[in-house]
């Protein structure tokens, strides 16, 4: 006999199931930011949701008879909900033009960028205001010096750079090891081909949801929808399952069990500005243009975003600094260095791809 985890089921077995990265959402207000206030004391967890290896009909170390099985249709989706729902769609969906879409990624960045927003307003014109933000392969600090004449528009706009940091930190970090589950590892899906897409995706529709006139929650749910439109979102859980089997055994594949590393196949580190999606080479309709999203950089002005916040890292044993940046008198990291990070990150996948063949070619010759 054998067991489909689906996303109703899926809290039911969420200690054996490390992509999922279970935490108890906050209780803080799901209704507008013009209606009730947030409550900045609870700063949110970086995991709000529980989603999604890449792939389908996925194996865990150690649990027999289990897979997992998140695929979902845009019937499934239902209205957002700040900081998370039951009721909510969760899992992965194809889109002509954006590539596979994580729904519990954009999720998280829609309601991330919300809560950054809301304290930016909140520390505006107030000098210096340090933010701690819970720990991730080291202690993690945002500080914020936003002056009084930024705009609630470029306010937005430093919301969304700030979450693709912390969003970005958390590819990088799992990369080197770094788990919520401890000595679990979580490199299996750090910098998977729909992850850092579906952050950056959310992190926009997010924007837009805050210059929204309608409560959040409303907000948040057409313009999910009218975004899908837009990327040409296919309409059957079929289709999204036929995309995954274009791609089995080239971008990922299902006879490596969790948690081991090998099961992701490609990777895309090439995000410190941008993310591209990757689109199924010959499906259906993938003769039209992609949609690239860019990382906000820049207010109204052409000023810098970072120049109004820094977000640094104290890391742990797992990030070889002193290997990375030789010569430096500080153990910190900040977002500046993450160039530095994804050059290093991009190298070491050239390697394990050129190793990975070489094996294929041993074993082809034996």
């Amino acid at each position: 006999m054998k067991f489909v985890i689906y996303r109703t089921t899926l809290h039911y077995v969420k200690l054996f199931i490390v992509l999922c990265l279970v935490v108890t959402p906050l209780n803080i207000s799901a209704q507008s930011i013009k209606d009730d206030p947030i409550d900045l004391s609870k700063t949110p967890p970086r995991i709000i949701r529980a989603c999604c290896a890449f792939g389908y009909d996925l194996k865990i170390w150690g649990v027999p008879f289990v897979s997992i099985d998140q695929v979902i249709s845009i019937d499934d989706l239902n209205e957002h909900h700040y900081m998370g729902n039951k009721s909510e769609g969760i899992g992965t969906i194809y889109t002509n033009k954006g590539g596979f879409i994580d729904f519990g990624h954009l999720r998280d960045q829609i309601d991330w960028t919300r809560f950054l927003y809301t304290t930016i307003l909140n520390s505006r014109g107030k000098g210096e205001v340090v933010l701690p933000l819970r720990k991730e392969a080291g202690r993690k600090t945002l500080y914020l010096n936003v002056p009084e004449q930024l705009s609630n528009s470029d306010c937005i706009l430093l919301a969304g750079k700030i979450t693709y940091d912390l969003s970005l930190w958390h590819e990088i970090s799992t990369w080197y090891g770094a788990s919520t589950i401890p000595f679990i590892p979580e490199k299996f899906s750090s910098f998977s081909v729909e992850d850092v897409y579906s952050n950056l995706l959310g992190i926009h529709i997010g924007m837009k949801t805050l210059h929204s006139e309608l409560p959040f929650n409303q907000a948040a749910t057409m313009i999910i929808e009218s975004t899908l439109d837009s990327l040409d979102v296919v309409k059957t859980a079929k289709e999204t399952y036929d995309a995954y089997d274009a791609i089995n055994s080239k971008w990922y594949t299902n006879k490596k069990r969790i948690p081991s590393k090998n099961i992701t196949l490609r990777r895309d580190p090439d995000v410190l500005t941008s993310s591209r999606p990757w689109i199924i080479p010959n499906m259906v309709n993938n003769t039209v243009d992609s949609i690239i999203l860019d990382v906000p950089l820049v207010n109204a002005k052409g000023e810098l975003l970072t120049s109004f916040y820094q977000f640094t890292i104290d890391p742990n044993y797992r990030i070889p600094t002193e290997e990375i940046f030789p010569g430096r008198e500080s153990n910190l990291i900040n977002q500046n260095d993450f160039d530095v990070l994804l050059s290093r990150i991009t190298n070491e996948l050239q390697i394990m791809e050129q190793n990975t063949l070489a094996e294929k070619k041993q074993n082809i010759q034996k």
